[in-house]
This record gives structure tokens, C-alpha cells and sequence, in this order.
């Protein structure tokens, strides 16, 4: 059942223009999102700023007495839509509340950018961090969070760079092309719909082999058991549940620590979204989960 923040929302999606739909408008739609975003009044933090990682912005968020370490967050948006100005709210949250910086990453989107550019500047902002962005870690650990699209991220940057990362924080990752779960038939009660995944598939993919590429379609690897602690979420009424469910069940497989909590009566993108209590929940989940490691 769904919780009633989350029935709003379904209810309020339901006269949006789908994404499939012919002549959809990418550019008026991004506009569009970060409006919203910025209608949001901003919590305070002590520094917020951008800079320039080898030629990918990021925005550092550092709280008044941060601990050392660094949460690099890579935003979701099927890998299409957002960036560092509609994540800057929940960034801001999360950096207060986890009394660490983050830094989000604002990668190159598709259909512009196709498969493997986001990985790759994914991995220049890592780069950066271990050479003139070194002193933003002061001394600590680097972690890796992102949500849906950048939960894939994340999860790739994690696999790509072993080692790297004390601990992974993933909330309703977007991980499988083949789209093959149960969870896909939800129906009326999922805000997203799986032709939406199907769309945002097509305009990441570069071709049809990039669909079974690990760093594309990271339930393919081989490496999962290489992965630091792990902390994956769910939303019930979500079609992207199952797949998630599904990697922290391959990760302890491969012998990894992993952690999967299910949010019950909520749907994909709340942990961005203040007006849901489930978010806060879910930013004080995780700074728990990173505090612990």
C-alpha cells in the first residue's frame, strides 16, 4: 500500500508528459526539474562551491566542524535528466547531517553524451581527487553514494576503481537493460513507468552491444565481490525494486558485506524529494551506515 505522500505523487505524475512520447522536449524538461529543485528554500552550510575537476563540475558541500573524508554523490535521472543544481538541496541535507563533505559530480548526460561518457568522468573526478583535489578529504576515507542512474554509477566507479572506496551507498540503483523483473509490473501504484527505464536505456546505450557491458549493465560483473561494505535501498512500489534486491543478493554471493533495506509504501525518487518523511529517514540510513564504517 502506498503511503500517502507517495499516492500524491503518483497521482500528480499521472498528467506529466512521458518521456516517450514523440517531439518530448529533453532541454525544456531539465529546465523544467531544476526549477523546481531551486523552489526548494536551501538548508545552510558552512562552504558550497563549485570547481572544476579536469573539466567536470563539482559542487563541494562542507558542513561548519566536518569530519575528514569525502562522499562523492553522483545524482540519479536516468542518466538523461538533473544535476548538480537539482541535487543541491538533498546535498546540502546530507552533508549536514552526515557532518562530512560531499561532493556532487555533475557528469555528462545523454542522448548529448552517450555510454561510457558519465563512467568516464566519473573516473577524472576520482583521478582529480588523488592528485590537486587531494587536500578535499582531509587525510579521511572517500565513499561513493548515488540513486537510480547514479546508483549505477556509483556502483561502476566502485568496480572500476577496487579499493578505492571505504563503503558504496546505493537507494534504488537502475542497473538491468532487460528490464525482466516482476517489480516491472506494478502497474498504477509505480510512479515510474518501465517504458520510462526502456526510453532512458535508448538514449544511454551508444549501440546495442553497450547494453551487456558491465560498465553499463553492472549486474553482469564479475567483480561484485570486490566491492567495499555495501548499503542498497529499496522502494516498494518501484520497478527498479527487484534488480536492486537482486544485486545485494549477488554481492553476498560473491562474498561481499552487504546491507539491502526495503522502504515500504514508497516509490522511486523519494529520497531526493523533502516533502516525503521516508527521505529524511533514508539521509540519516545512510549517514548511520557511513558513520559505521
Amino acid at each position: 500500500m502506498l503511503y500517502p505522500e507517495a499516492r500524491a505523487a503518483v497521482e500528480a505524475a499521472a498528467a506529466d508528459v512521458r518521456v516517450w512520447t514523440e517531439g518530448y522536449d529533453v532541454v525544456a524538461a531539465r529546465d523544467a526539474n531544476r526549477a523546481v529543485a531551486l523552489a526548494e528554500p536551501p538548508e545552510e552550510v558552512a562552504e558550497v562551491r563549485d570547481l572544476d575537476a579536469d573539466g567536470v563540475r563539482v559542487r563541494l558541500f562542507r558542513p561548519a566542524g566536518a569530519d575528514s573524508g569525502l562522499l562523492v554523490h553522483l545524482h540519479g535521472g536516468g542518466f538523461v535528466f538533473h544535476d548538480v543544481d537539482v541535487h543541491d538541496r538533498v546535498c546540502r541535507r546530507l552533508a549536514n547531517r552526515l557532518g562530512a563533505a560531499v561532493l556532487s559530480v555533475d557528469y555528462r548526460l545523454a542522448p548529448e553524451h552517450r555510454f561510457p561518457a558519465a563512467p568516464d568522468d566519473v573516473d577524472t573526478v576520482l583521478a582529480w581527487l588523488e592528485g590537486e583535489g587531494a587536500a578535499l578529504t582531509g587525510g579521511g576515507p572517500t565513499y561513493v553514494h548515488g540513486d537510480s542512474a547514479g546508483g549505477n554509477l556509483a556502483l561502476v566507479a566502485a568496480l572500476r576503481n577496487p579499493g578505492r572506496f571505504r563503503a558504496v551507498v546505493l537507494h534504488y540503483p537502475f542497473l538491468d537493460p532487460e528490464a525482466g523483473w516482476e517489480s516491472y509490473a506494478l502497474g498504477a501504484d509505480a510512479a515510474f513507468d518501465p517504458r520510462e527505464a526502456e526510453w532512458y536505456w535508448q538514449q544511454y546505450a551508444a549501440d546495442e552491444a553497450d547494453l551487456t557491458d558491465p560498465d553499463l549493465a553492472p549486474l553482469r560483473s564479475d567483480r561484485l565481490g570486490t566491492l567495499p561494505p555495501t548499503l542498497v535501498t529499496t522502494a516498494e512500489h518501484d520497478p527498479l525494486r527487484d534488480e536492486a534486491e537482486h544485486l545485494a543478493v549477488l554481492i553476498a554471493e560473491a562474498g561481499g558485506e552487504v546491507t539491502c533495506t526495503r522502504y515500504l509504501g514508497q516509490i522511486h525518487g523519494f529520497w531526493r524529494d523533502a516533502s516525503f518523511p521516508a527521505s529524511e529517514q533514508l539521509i540519516r540510513h545512510t549517514c548511520a551506515f557511513l558513520r559505521g564504517r
